[in-house]
């Protein structure tokens, strides 16, 4: 190593222990400023004694030799940088990756209110993160359902997606080759099992047994958004469970653990006979309806039907604790609704409809309507899965809504946008899981009761 390389590293090196000295001695202020200038670059000859005023055990566990990572990746505040996570590596100065485009121009995860973060925003403090040696056993790869939410989970978290080769024969059947080891690794593979749902449920199956064959030590299934999920029960005679079948499915394929966002219902995590990671995208939502600055007076969070009470009261709990209203609605068939009448005041309010999922935004719409009958000043729709059935843009899009708020767990076609449409990104809050689930820690990270739930 050179000259002018060896003093770059001894100076970042000590400029590290800097940095976390003073955030040990709850010098806040003085250690942010010395910390952005590292993640510019601006490296610059350390004040004399600093060697005193710093720790041993920080200089034996942070000062390694060039062949290692110094601190191989930690998060600054999202309101000071676009990107949460910085990839840092002796020799290189840090790059901050560039934060993703949403086609309709809406920011992912608006800034809140100082000390109103969600958890999974919030920045740990230096003195707490520890070298990681094993990163390079953990694997990210995609499935065809959704690359775009993928490629966003990799960039937060600092990683490049595996190489993966999948393609369709000529009749239909899959084929999936790893295009890289993952011998003796953590495999997380992303891929929703939404619509074409056999498709991509077959397809992640597929992968499982792949990943399984080449000796990965751990496979979690990264699904976003569970297919079959409404298939849960019995409602009448003769019927089957879908949901169980599903469960079974992954776990004998191989999976050693399920990482799913936003279950239809929570009696599905029962069905697995693995560990199952269920977050909440509730708290996306929750983040860009504060940056709106509504007055809490004005507000009502509406549940479009009784089953969606309990998720309804929690959402409104975090809206400083708002009022419900429930829309009692009876169904006579698949995917066909009937609204019958209102329980709560909407009058002069602008009303929150909470639901898991949008399929053909049939009972969404008419409880909508419901509201603009009794006296609802605007009328905002939330959900974390956009299903997209048709005919739900047209009904989306008729002028009920004021805005349709989901979050990209399955990806939306750009022939479905329409203005009233925004589209919030759930990578940070699953790349954070990730990385807990990857430390075996929570780290006050509380992925399963992110929103009172359960």
């Amino acid at each position: 190593m050179g000259v002018g390389k060896w003093n770059s590293f001894v100076s970042r090196n000590w400029f590290f222990l800097y940095v976390i000295d003073h955030r040990r001695k709850g010098r806040e202020t003085e250690a942010d400023r010395f910390e952005l200038e590292l993640l510019k670059g601006s490296f610059r000859k350390p004040d004399s004694g600093i060697a005193e005023s710093c720790h041993v055990e920080l200089m034996g566990s942070l000062v390694q030799t060039s062949n290692f990572p110094l601190i191989p990746r930690f998060r600054t505040s999202h309101r000071i940088l676009e990107e949460a996570r910085v990839q840092c590596r002796s020799g290189v100065r840090c790059r901050l990756v560039e934060p993703l485009k949403f086609e309709n121009g809406k920011p992912s995860t608006p800034a809140l209110p100082a000390g109103k973060d969600p958890s999974f925003l919030a920045r740990p403090q230096l003195g707490n993160i520890v070298s990681r040696k094993n990163d390079t056993r953990l694997r990210i790869f995609s499935g065809t359902a959704n690359p775009s939410l993928s490629q966003e989970i990799a960039c937060y978290m600092g990683l490049e997606l595996g190489k993966i080769n999948i393609k369709r024969f000529a009749d239909g059947e899959i084929y999936v080759q790893l295009q890289e080891s993952v011998r003796g690794c953590d495999v997380y593979l992303v891929q929703p099992t939404c619509p074409p749902a056999n498709e991509n449920l077959m397809e992640l199956l597929i992968m499982i047994d792949a990943c399984r064959r080449a000796s990965a030590k751990n496979i979690t299934a990264v699904i976003p958004y569970f297919g079959y999920a409404r298939a849960d029960r019995k409602t009448q005679g003769r019927e089957s469970i879908a949901a169980k079948l599903v469960a079974n499915l992954i776990t004998e394929a191989g999976a050693n653990r399920v990482l799913a966002c936003d279950l239809h219902s929570g009696q599905s995590m029962g069905y697995f006979d693995i560990p199952v990671d269920h977050v909440y995208g509730q708290p996306v939502v929750l983040d860009y309806l504060a940056s709106k600055r509504v007055c809490s007076d004005d507000l009502v969070v509406v549940s479009p039907d009784v089953g969606g009470v309990a998720r309804a009261r929690a959402f409104a709990k975090k809206l400083s604790d708002a009022p419900l209203a429930i829309v009692d609605k009876r169904r006579h068939g698949h995917n066909v609704a009937e609204v019958m009448n209102l329980i709560g005041d909407v009058k002069g309010k602008v009303a929150v409809m909470v639901d898991d999922m949008i399929d053909t935004a049939g009972t969404i719409s008419k409880g909508a309507a419901l509201l603009h009958q009794e006296g609802a000043r605007e009328v905002y729709a939330c959900t974390t899965h956009a299903v997209f059935s048709p005919p739900a843009i047209e009904r989306l899009s008729s002028g009920l809504f004021q805005e349709v708020i989901i979050t990209n767990t399955i990806p939306v076609l750009e022939k479905n946008y329409f203005p009233q449409l925004t589209v919030l990104s759930v990578a940070n809050l699953l790349g954070e899981t990730i990385w807990r689930v990857h430390d075996d820690c929570s780290g006050g990270f509380e992925p399963y009761s992110s929103l009172g739930i359960d």
